[in-house]
């Protein structure tokens, strides 16, 4: 079992949720304030450690045959693995941004939000307005 930090599609009611294979949620926090937060291509967000923001994110304990067989393979190629550090200081892995890809130009800087589901929000509110 491995302690999961999730920020995007993995969430509750992402797209990839069912990946997780009924893991259980463990709780809802946020990273410590040391990332940069990126849209990418407005598909999925990416976390990259280097900068001054905090994450909202579900923590969920999940099996490692689960990470390995379903979670993994479901990420797009410009996410990899990492550990991450949570409000509280704990260790938690992660997905975050490949370090070649931080200066592409398909990313917006979402770090200001610090949330993936607020930023899709207030990008729907400004496509209807």
């Amino acid at each position: 079992m491995v302690l999961m930090f999730l920020n995007g599609g993995g969430m509750r009611g992402g797209p990839l949720h069912g990946q997780l294979q009924g893991a259980p949620l463990c709780c809802v926090t946020r990273s410590a304030p040391k990332y940069r937060y990126f849209s990418v291509g407005d598909r999925f967000p990416a976390m990259y450690e280097g900068g001054t923001g905090s994450v909202v994110g579900e923590v969920y304990d999940l099996p490692l045959t689960v990470l390995r067989d379903h979670l993994v393979p479901a990420e797009p190629p410009e996410l990899e693995l990492g550990v991450v550090e949570l409000e509280d200081g704990a260790a938690c892995l992660a997905t975050v941004l490949r370090s070649s890809l931080v200066d592409s130009p398909g990313l917006t800087d979402i770090t200001s939000v610090g949330d993936w589901r607020a930023y899709l929000a207030a990008r729907e509110r400004s496509v209807e307005a």
